[in-house]
């Protein structure tokens, strides 16, 4: 369900526990591109400023690096043994797009957007590589409201149950089902893409994978993303266990 502006800033807020000395941020990184880009096209022109201004893509520029900056932070204060080669792979899960984007969905975060109404017909809302970029883009709008602290805290806050139930460093599920085919004297994978619709700044790819009689399909932003859901949801099919 979409809330009104000022419903969305409060609902933020208190899913943040960080109240904005300049809501103007978190206005900011709840604001697709969209959203921007659908206003006066006259006002566009005289202002000639460049695509994107006004939306959240700056502030999902810095959230990114934060979040990376956060999570390498707690990946050495938990592992302090580990080496580069186990905590690369735990980083690059934890800050993956998937996560994100159930991040996001945690906080309630995908009824807050503000998108433009052709692209809200056209389900941009949905995608998880959309909810993904704007959690970014909170982190950034945390940062530069308050420093590292409040970003901290949220991290620490929402990521505190993936990095509990992370055993072992993770492998992404295309590595895993490459390697269970491997493990069954399979070929390697072979994924096809069944469909690409949707606007340029916001397209929707679908992919599917076969072996052993099963298929799995999937559906995302990018092709790549898409591709780990097709994988996914094979090993699923397959019985086979696969982190979140």
């Amino acid at each position: 369900m979409k809330l009104s502006s000022t419903d969305a800033l409060a609902s933020m807020q208190a899913a943040l526990g960080h109240d904005f000395a300049k809501p103007e941020l978190l206005s900011e990184a709840l604001t697709h591109r969209s959203a921007v880009s659908g206003r006066d096209p006259r006002r566009a022109r005289r202002s000639q400023r460049p695509k994107g201004t006004g939306s959240n893509e700056r502030l999902e520029f810095i959230g990114d690096r934060v979040l990376g900056l956060l999570m390498a932070e707690w990946l050495l204060e938990r592992y302090p043994d580990e080496q580069e080669g186990a905590l690369g792979p735990r980083h690059a899960h934890l800050v993956s797009r998937t996560v994100l984007a159930e991040i996001a969905d945690q906080v309630g975060l995908s009824g807050c957007l503000q998108i433009s109404p052709h692209e809200e017909d056209a389900g941009i809302r949905r995608l998880s590589s959309i909810r993904a970029d704007a959690m970014e883009a909170l982190l950034g709008a945390l940062y530069l409201d308050g420093g590292l602290e409040p970003a901290r805290r949220v991290v620490r806050q929402y990521w505190q149950h993936r990095l509990d139930t992370a055993d072992r460093p993770h492998k992404e599920p295309k590595t895993l089902l490459q390697e269970y085919m491997l493990s069954q004297g399979l070929p390697l994978p072979n994924y096809e893409l069944l469909s690409s619709d949707g606007p340029s700044h916001a397209p929707v790819f679908r992919v599917s994978v076969t072996t052993l009689g099963q298929t799995g399909t999937g559906e995302a932003g990018s092709k790549r993303l898409a591709e780990t859901a097709a994988a996914t949801a094979l090993l699923k099919r397959l019985g086979q266990n696969v982190a979140s």
